[in-house]
C-alpha cells in the first residue's frame, strides 16, 4: 500500500506562512465584522468627536487688561467644586446634604473659608483652582452658595474694592 495521505506543508517556509495566515485571517474577518456592525448603528443622535472633546479642548481666551467679571457662587461651584461635592468624592460633603454640612456650617463662615483657602483632608488648597482663575471673593461666594443649599444662612461676602484708576 502506498502513502495516499501526504502532508500539505512540505517546507519551513510553508509552515511559517500557514502560522501567520491562521492568526491574521480570523483577525481580519473579526475587524471587518466590527466595521460592518458599527456602520449599521450610526445615527445622527450619536455625539460627534467635536462634541466629545469640547469640554477638554475648549480654550477660553480673555483680555488680561479688561476689567475682571466676578463669577457667581453657582458658577464657581460648577467649575471648581462640583467635581467632588456633587458626588461626595474623597469624603467631600455632597451639595445639599444638610446632615453632612451641619457641623461645618456650625463652625462658621471664617472656618469654612480657611478650609477652602488652605485645603483640608483630601481637598487641595483653593479647591485646586488658581488665584488667577478664581479669587478669594469668588470662592467665598461658592461657600455661601453651597452652605445655603444645605440650610446655612451666611451673608454674601463683600465685593473687593475696585482698583483705583491710574
Amino acid at each position: 500500500m502506498g502513502n495516499e495521505h501526504g502532508t500539505l506543508i512540505k517546507s519551513p517556509k510553508q509552515l511559517i506562512i500557514m502560522v501567520f495566515a491562521s492568526f491574521f485571517v480570523p483577525l481580519i474577518i473579526i475587524l471587518l465584522l466590527m466595521v460592518f456592525v458599527n456602520n449599521g448603528k450610526r445615527t445622527d443622535s450619536s455625539p460627534s468627536t467635536d462634541q466629545l472633546i469640547k469640554p477638554v479642548a475648549q480654550l477660553n481666551f480673555h483680555d488680561a487688561s479688561a476689567p475682571r467679571e466676578m463669577k457667581t457662587g453657582e458658577e464657581v461651584y460648577k467649575t471648581v467644586c462640583s467635581s467632588c461635592h456633587a458626588t461626595g468624592a474623597a469624603g467631600a460633603p455632597k451639595f445639599g446634604d444638610t446632615a453632612a454640612w451641619a457641623p461645618r456650617i456650625a463652625k462658621g463662615y471664617d472656618a469654612l473659608m480657611t478650609s477652602v483657602l488652605k485645603g483640608k483632608n483630601a481637598m487641595p488648597a483653593r479647591g485646586g483652582s488658581s488665584p488667577d482663575d478664581v479669587s478669594d471673593y469668588e470662592l467665598g461666594r461658592a461657600v455661601v452658595y453651597m452652605t445655603t443649599a444645605a440650610g446655612g444662612k451666611f451673608p454674601e461676602p463683600k465685593a473687593p474694592a475696585a482698583p483705583a484708576a491710574k
